[in-house]
């Protein structure tokens, strides 16, 4: 949301940088409440790079454990704790995949707009070596 400055009268818009991080730590600390979740992006114009006065946040929320429609996936999710407003897309990683596949408009604005903020960590049970009894 904008600030006032306290030097100035003119409302000032955050900077995409700064929002890029708080999305990024909003990501890490909600993930510890959805174990499902296991990427998050951005895309739009913070994807692109194009972010400026008036800009929502667009996000891509990929949770394994998604479960029903669109508008009750989105219930679970603190999303106002964000810096700003924001448009959110919850997907399987098997909807993500077949979104991509589609060919759609929306499948070629994710693919090229599409900035990942955060990524769950492997676990030892992600590792494609694994150690030998």
């Amino acid at each position: 949301m904008p600030v006032r400055s306290l030097t100035q009268s003119l409302l000032r818009w955050p900077e995409p940088a700064a929002i890029l991080r708080q999305a990024a730590d909003w990501a890490a600390s909600v993930a510890l409440d959805h174990p499902g979740l296991e990427r998050v992006a951005v895309f739009g114009s913070y994807g692109r790079g194009q972010a400026g006065v008036g800009s929502d946040l667009d996000l891509l929320l990929i949770d394994r454990m998604a479960r029903g429609p669109q508008h009750q996936r989105l219930l679970g999710w603190p999303l106002a704790e964000l810096p700003l407003s924001c448009d959110a897309l919850v997907l399987t990683p098997q909807e993500h995949a077949d979104l991509l596949a589609s060919g759609s408009a929306m499948a070629a604005a994710l693919c090229s707009d599409s900035r990942w903020l955060w990524q769950r960590p492997p676990g030892p049970q992600d590792s494609a070596c694994q150690a030998a009894p």
